[in-house]
């Protein structure tokens, strides 16, 4: 094999001795370093690149204690596994996040190892776990949310290095996405589906107080309402919830998804007759779930994959998920 050279930026802010790990760890990620592969001299790295002793064996003893590497005597340092690490952000572990999860892992090659932390859309709890994730990653796969300060702890990562998942928010140009709209799919797949919604004589945004979806779904039901005359409401107090025959539900939350279906056990209402329920994401019960639940839902199956790909191929994308409506009994 050709002798691996370090490649570093005398202009960066990353510290020199970090910048030396990224190097091994981006080449183990591209296949260029391979398990078994010797690395250069101490004393090559500093004549190639202007480095002190130190320097080098800093990064040197780091890799070593990752177990990225091993040292020979009189042999040298040589790759001891060629393992990818990725840093695997989401904000909660729900049954769809569960599809991305699986989505994720079984489309990433052998040879990559998953680290995976939540959230819970708590900053001070995403700041100290992306602070303590810099340098240790080749790549970071992050669920971002709406918070002022994301920005700023995000720019952390080097943009290179980051995809941000299913929500775009708080990202910029330099940042890989990978998301889906949470706005005029909406609107699109309601109008496309009009005359099944007009089987009701009231349509019903249930946005609980609880739920951290994007607000922004809010102003395209209701805009798909007015321009389409529905007869609609937005409950926002979960507590109020008491339906009615002739009511169609649109749901953001799987937990008021389970009180709709045992209100209407307990006043003898029939979903997709009496009552109608859409339910946002797509998981793998709904569509058994009394006879099926029809749901508004993005592909996480495809996010995930995507997600995969930036992982192996460190390509830049920006790629929106599409949203479908998926028709089941419930409507």
């Amino acid at each position: 094999m050709t002798e691996f050279k370090f490649t570093i930026n005398p202009a960066s802010t990353i510290l020199k001795f970090q910048q030396l790990i990224d190097c091994v760890n981006d080449a183990i990620s591209q296949n260029v370093l391979k398990a078994g592969d010797i690395l250069p001299s101490v004393n090559q790295v500093c004549q190639q690149n202007s480095l002190s002793r130190d320097t080098v064996f800093k990064a040197y003893a780091e890799l070593k204690n990752r177990g990225i590497i091993e040292s020979v005597p009189n042999r040298g340092y040589f790759i001891s596994q060629a393992t990818t690490k990725v840093f695997l952000f989401l904000d909660t572990f729900k049954a769809y996040k569960e599809v991305l999860y699986a989505s994720f892992r079984d489309n990433l090659p052998e040879n990559v190892a998953v680290d995976l932390h939540f959230h819970h859309y708590n900053i001070d709890v995403f700041e100290k776990i992306i602070k303590e994730s810099i340098g240790k990653y080749t790549k970071y796969i992050i669920m971002n949310f709406d918070h002022p300060k994301m920005k700023e702890i995000t720019s952390l990562v080097p943009a290179q290095k980051l995809l941000i998942i299913d929500w775009k928010i708080n990202s910029n140009s330099e940042q890989a996405t990978v998301y889906q709209d949470f706005g005029q799919p909406v609107y699109d797949c309601l109008s496309e589906n009009i005359e099944l919604i007009r089987k009701y004589e009231k349509f019903i945004y249930l946005y609980p107080e609880f739920t951290y979806h994007p607000p922004v779904s809010i102003d395209y039901f209701l805009k798909f309402a007015n321009d389409f005359s529905i007869s609609h409401s937005v409950l926002k107090e979960f507590k109020k919830l008491n339906i009615q025959k002739g009511e169609l539900y649109l749901l953001v939350s799987d937990r008021t998804l389970a009180k709709i279906l045992d209100q209407c056990e307990q006043k003898g209402l029939v979903p997709g007759v009496d009552v109608g329920i859409i339910s946002y994401n797509e998981t793998p019960m709904k569509k058994y779930v009394k006879n099926g639940i029809t749901v508004l839902s993005t592909d996480f199956e495809l996010m995930g994959q995507k997600a995969a790909e930036f992982v192996a191929t460190s390509e830049k994308m920006n790629f929106c998920v599409p949203t479908k409506l998926k028709i089941r009994n419930s409507l």
